[in-house]
């Protein structure tokens, strides 16, 4: 082992010793483990960063509810029905592309400084 790895041990086991990881919350639950099945390997590391700092859960979500509106609309035969599916439906698509404008880079004014010197640099 490394210096850092026997630092960081000694560390740990003091602070079991000192009682820091009693009492957590999720304490003795299992843990909720992610299917990333669907998602490529070299993307696992970015898709988990963007979790969880909260930025895919609201689209996520969103995108499942517009599916199944979307299985509703097809299995819906009443005319009212359906015209109230596609309503909610039109709504959840422009939550999703109101949160995709305010995921853009560069948007704000200070930020537009650094977007010129890096479109600069893949020139």
């Amino acid at each position: 082992m490394d210096l850092f790895s026997i630092i960081a041990e000694d560390k740990i086991k003091k602070a079991i010793q000192e009682g820091e990881f009693d009492n957590l919350p999720g304490q003795g639950k299992p843990l909720k483990l992610d299917d990333l099945s669907q998602i490529p390997q070299e993307l696992r590391v970015a898709y988990k960063i963007l979790k969880n700092s909260n930025m895919l859960d609201d689209v996520d979500q969103l995108k499942k509810d517009i599916s199944s509106i979307e299985d509703l609309l097809l299995a819906c035969d009443d005319l009212k029905e359906s015209e109230v599916l596609e309503q909610k439906k039109r709504e959840k698509q422009l939550k999703i592309e109101t949160l995709m404008k305010k995921r853009t880079p560069f948007n704000s004014p200070a930020s537009s400084f650094y977007r010129n010197k890096i479109l600069d640099r893949f020139k």
